[in-house]
């Protein structure tokens, strides 16, 4: 058994379910549990797949309206959302629906990374943390790497970790989006400098990079933000030597 399916009980069905990792992995787990349900996944008007990189405050609007639409079978209601990135405004906006249960409606929403999220918002939901993938140790090393380096290199760095363009649309390519990947990157070195600087004899080290680097996630999460210029302040100020 999976670990997604150990934390879906048909016995005890939750209102919303929050799931980090893999869409592809995890979507197909969701669809397996539901039909065992007796939900029809295909042509129902009544199962929603929402796929999108960066949710926004307008898609908020429309989930919380379609949520609220009689459902057309009279049965369960189920939306999935995938999304790289949930803006403050989305996120606030639908804090209300998940805190107040709509009867037989139920929600997956599967992102990458929870830490991207606000804890108010995260704390509506029952919460399912997908086992760390070998991407995702490979990520730490890069962390690692990404310490030692000079200025210099850490801006070349920056450039080839974050998705390119497209050279004839001009588009960013959105496997996954420049806001998500250095969010993921930013919580991954996060957590390295933490261990490190625990591991320490002693304290005699400034430590107010972490503040930096709070407010750039703060940052990342909103509309429009420059990606590029806020990971070069995160490469101008991680230290180099702990």
């Amino acid at each position: 058994m999976s670990l997604i399916q150990k934390h879906l009980d048909k016995n005890n069905f939750q209102h919303a379910y929050l799931i980090e990792g893999q869409q592809d992995k995890i979507i197909p787990e969701i669809i397996k549990f539901c039909e065992s349900l007796g939900i029809n996944t295909i042509g129902n008007p009544d199962f929603c797949r929402i796929s999108i990189d960066n949710f926004k405050l307008d898609e908020a609007f429309n989930l919380r309206a379609m949520a609220r639409d009689k459902s057309f079978s009279l049965a369960k209601k189920i939306f999935i959302i995938c999304a790289n990135n949930f803006s403050l405004d989305a996120e606030n906006a639908l804090l209300k629906m998940f805190e107040e249960p709509i009867e037989n409606t139920h929600f997956f929403l599967i992102v990458p990374d929870t830490n991207a999220l606000l804890k108010t918002f995260v704390s509506r939901f029952y919460v399912i943390y997908e086992k760390p993938a070998r991407q995702d140790l490979a990520e730490y090393k890069d962390v690692e790497e990404f310490i030692k380096m000079f200025l210099p290199q850490r801006i070349d760095f920056l450039k080839e970790l974050l998705p390119k363009k497209d050279a004839e649309n001009e588009e960013e390519i959105k496997i996954e989006s420049s806001n998500a990947k250095a969010l993921k990157f930013l919580n991954a070195l996060e957590s390295v400098l933490h261990k490190k600087i625990i591991s320490r004899t002693t304290l005699d080290i400034r430590t107010d990079f972490f503040q930096h680097f709070f407010k750039v996630r703060e940052f990342l999460r909103m509309p429009g933000s420059s990606v590029k210029m806020l990971m070069e302040s995160v490469a101008l100020i991680t230290p180099s030597m702990l």
